[in-house]
């Protein structure tokens, strides 16, 4: 029964607690024991203070026996990505540089939106550091493996969240994505994972990394995604960037199916070498939104190869967010990874990365040309099955281009449209595999529609990664 809970989806808890048939603090106790027995084998969790967890329930448990709960969320654990700001605990952003005293007075927004709905936070969720990686693994907190085989990675940056939730230890998570942070990993470890639009979930202090990275939903299904989507969802006057309130109930708009939409389907978007095996489990899931009522038909591309754009804007942009924040003393504490992004940095001219920016304009308007014809894109959200943990990337691959095997995500961080990755099947080796579907600018409630109309004709719900 506790494990069960552990892995009931945060709509159903939410019935739970209206009927009384379980309470809020019953729920966070046998998270919480499972967070204790598995985190160390996992290492998804950098940050978890029982109390403040128990106390949250507690209270939450008080307004669902006065019929009175504060939101959609009330009750529900969810995780948060330890590059998020949260009032009282800290946020160390996988970093030596930070220090942990503090202080924290403040929430990120999209944090604040989860107290206001009565969310229990379980804790912070591990990160590379700063975000950048492909995957999770920082010189703060090692290591996070991914729970489907744990001699393998989690993919990045949103690792710790992804396995967190993958791993029942907590059915919701807020991750991050500036080129397929949230998306990845949430293919690599059998989960729905949404970028939205930029700017419809606000963010604080200034972190979109210009104009690229996003914070979203990470769940087991579509329709938990939709619900945790309206809630963080909202502006927020500290974020001069994002869009003004809609008041959109993405659950109820993501119900209807997709019967009569225009799909493209791009198997390799014209340049990926997707591994062959994804490539077939993909091709099936694309055939089977005919048999949902959709028009697909197999498209071009409709920009190039954009790995040179994201080789020269990178590490610029991350040299900027971290040069401003810092000292040169904290600086010199960086890890590896992230000091050779800042050293890189310098090697880049600006008139190259003012074009690399003219391309990426390029790009953005050709996906607008695009989306007057189709509804939705498919392709695969990875071109490859998750490697071992003792690797950075895929070990055959070239060190050269090392962003090169995350090819299907970061075009639509260029792009600002949302994508989100669903579970369309299983390797022979029972490693998850992910379908991203990206929708039109502003249209996240139709991404997820088309997600949730995928996922419950065709659901893996009730497999579970062998950790028991």
């Amino acid at each position: 029964m506790a494990d069960d809970l552990c892995y009931t989806a945060a709509l159903d808890l939410v019935a739970l607690y209206r009927t009384k048939r379980v309470s809020p603090v019953e729920v966070a106790k046998v998270v919480l024991e499972r967070i204790e027995r598995l985190n160390p084998v996992l290492n998804c969790y950098c940050y978890c203070n029982h109390a403040d967890v128990l106390d949250a329930a507690k209270h939450s448990e008080d307004r669902w026996g006065k019929g009175e709960p504060l939101g959609p969320l009330d009750g529900v654990p969810v995780s948060i990505k330890d590059l998020l700001l949260t009032k009282g605990w800290p946020t160390l952003c996988g970093s030596r540089l930070i220090d942990p005293a503090g202080p924290w007075n403040e929430d990120d927004p999209a944090v604040a939106r989860l107290r206001e709905s009565g969310a229990v936070l379980l804790g912070k969720t591990t990160t590379p550091e700063f975000g950048n990686s492909g995957i999770t693994d920082s010189p703060l907190t090692g290591v996070t493996v991914n729970p489907w085989d744990t001699s393998r990675t989690t993919g990045g940056s949103s690792g710790g969240g992804v396995a967190a939730v993958a791993a029942g230890l907590g059915p919701l998570s807020v991750g991050t994505d500036a080129g397929g942070s949230i998306r990845t990993p949430s293919s690599f470890c059998g989960l729905v994972g949404l970028k939205p639009t930029f700017g419809r979930v606000a963010q604080y202090p200034d972190t979109d990394w210009g104009g690229i990275s996003v914070s979203g939903p990470i769940a087991r299904t579509a329709s938990d995604a939709a619900l945790l989507m309206t809630v963080i969802a909202q502006p927020d006057v500290r974020d001069g960037k994002c869009l003004p309130r809609d008041d959109r109930d993405y659950l109820a708009e993501s119900a209807g199916g997709i019967e009569g939409l225009r799909v493209g389907f791009s198997p390799d978007l014209g340049f990926m070498p997707v591994t062959p095996v994804i490539a077939s489990i993909v091709q099936a899931a694309a055939v089977r939104f005919e048999e949902l009522g959709a028009h697909i038909e197999e498209v071009d591309p409709p920009f190039d190869d954009p790995i040179q754009i994201f080789n020269t804007i990178w590490s610029p942009i991350i040299a900027t967010a971290l040069i401003a924040r810092f000292s040169d003393c904290q600086l010199a504490k960086l890890g590896d990874e992230t000091r050779d992004a800042l050293e890189e940095a310098k090697s880049i001219p600006l008139d190259a990365f003012v074009e690399a920016e003219r391309q990426r304009d390029l790009l953005v308007h050709r996906m607008r040309q695009f989306h007057e014809a189709y509804d939705l894109l498919l392709t695969p959200t990875s071109i490859v099955v998750p490697f071992e943990t003792i690797h950075s990337m895929p070990p055959e691959w070239d060190t050269e281009r090392a962003w090169l095997w995350e090819l299907p995500t970061f075009p639509f961080n260029f792009s600002r449209q949302p994508a989100i990755t669903v579970p369309c099947g299983f390797t022979d080796s029972d490693l998850p595999v992910g379908l991203q579907i990206v929708g039109p600018i502003y249209e996240d409630a139709r991404t997820l529609r088309a997600a949730r109309a995928y996922q419950e004709a065709y659901p893996t719900t009730d497999r579970r990664p062998p950790l028991d």
